[in-house]
């Protein structure tokens, strides 16, 4: 028996009141597209507060397996459930079914012929597995209540596999879950999705992308809550190597099986780190770049129709990301700028790095820009009105150099 039926549910969306259908047709688009990716043909449908995915063809035209890894990427999704679906039927029949789905999702034999003389009690094995019948009959035209269906559906499941099954109805080791609708769902076991929100459904921001293990865990993040995103690297050759820049566009590519298609930008940055390194004092060098990084980023947002950008600053981690650093920074965006990682430790991000699957890629050993024009005693305190005062120093040509800098920016195009 192949299971080839998906029961996908939602949280948040569920609380949207008038706006639900629409942030339910996100995610339908969404899981569409994620299935696009994968081997098979799949029909995704909406009904009553559920999503479901039939899959269409034979019983080897698809991999469960498969189709279950590309769902867990996709937000708004918090629980996948592959269930046996029937036709609404006589109570006798449900039994039945259900009795077919234990014995393929737990391996468990049904006796042959009766399971005892009248009366007689078969006690369950030390290693029995404990159960729960849980029936939802939202038809409510289906002529037994949901605790008659319980009763009847448990007293047949004991009866095939005695011996290997008993009821507990405070800590079962499984709960199964029947739904009687226009058809009717069988399934206990709930995979867990990613959670969030649609993306897409909270617009679209400018996520400040280095090779770093912070900026991709950002972005996931922000893409969680239904934000679609771009993205903004600076590449400093001959100081960066193209490894490096390739690292990055791994990345994207990695933070991109959630988010869905990003445009990542490349901007040449050694000109303006070059005069910057040249003409302003060595210990503002980082808080200087990083202004000018912003302003950068904040032109390439406003191109794609971003709203807002972000960045995987962590107060205190390094001298850049102290709250004085962090004030000087957001000074030169005029754009909300978001900071999910904000409070987290470090080892906080490496964990959701490696959840994610971009911590390995991140520790390459290929240096981006900050790393290379990093100063040796950066200033941890800087005021405002001291880093402008310094910025006067480039006036005669910061102008053309950000120009030329956007200008000449790579786009390339993440799916």
């Amino acid at each position: 028996m192949v299971f080839k039926t998906f029961l996908l549910k939602y949280g948040e969306i569920g609380i949207k009141g008038k706006n639900r259908g629409q942030f339910e047709d996100a995610l339908v688009t969404q899981v569409r597209h994620a299935l696009s990716k994968v081997e098979g043909e799949y029909e995704v449908s909406k009904e009553q507060g559920r999503i479901y995915v039939n899959v269409q063809g034979d019983d080897n035209s698809f991999d469960p397996d498969e189709a279950v890894e590309a769902l867990q990427k996709v937000f708004g999704l918090v629980g996948i459930c592959q269930v046996l679906k029937a036709p609404v039927a006589d109570p006798d029949v449900i039994a039945e079914d259900a009795v077919r789905y234990m014995a393929k999702t737990y391996g468990l034999a049904p006796a042959q012929g009766s399971a005892g003389a009248p009366g007689e009690e078969i006690l369950p094995d030390a290693d029995a597995l404990s159960f729960k019948v849980h029936t939802r009959r939202a038809n409510k035209q289906y002529p037994m209540s949901s605790m008659e269906v319980d009763a009847l559906v448990g007293e047949k499941l004991l009866g095939a596999f005695p011996g290997k099954l008993k009821v507990d109805v405070h800590h079962p080791d499984v709960m199964l879950h029947i739904e009687i609708r226009e058809e009717v769902y069988i399934y206990s076991k709930i995979i867990p999705g990613p959670g969030g929100m649609p993306v897409g459904t909270n617009g679209r921001a400018q996520l400040l992308l280095s090779g770093g293990i912070d900026s991709p865990v950002a972005g996931w993040m922000i893409a969680k809550r239904g934000v679609a995103l771009d993205a903004t690297y600076f590449h400093a050759p001959p100081y960066t190597s193209e490894r490096a820049k390739q690292k990055v566009v791994d990345l994207a590519k990695l933070v991109a099986r959630y988010s869905g298609p990003i445009r990542l930008h490349v901007i040449n940055f050694t000109d303006i780190q070059l005069a910057i390194y040249e003409k302003c004092p060595h210990d503002e060098l980082t808080i200087i770049m990083r202004r000018y990084m912003m302003k950068i980023a904040e032109a390439m947002a406003k191109k794609d129709g971003s709203m807002g950008l972000i960045t995987g600053e962590s107060i205190g981690q390094v001298a850049s990301q102290t709250i004085q650093s962090l004030v000087c920074t957001d000074e030169a965006a005029t754009m909300p700028v978001f900071r999910p990682l904000i409070g987290f430790d470090k080892q906080d991000i490496i964990d959701l790095s490696l959840k994610i699957d971009t911590y390995d890629t991140s520790i390459q050993p290929f240096e981006d820009c900050c790393t290379i024009f990093v100063a040796k005693h950066p200033v941890t305190k800087p005021r405002l009105d001291i880093i402008q005062k310094s910025e006067e120093r480039l006036a005669d040509v910061i102008d053309e150099l950000m120009e030329q800098a956007v200008n000449s920016a790579e786009t390339i195009r993440i799916s």
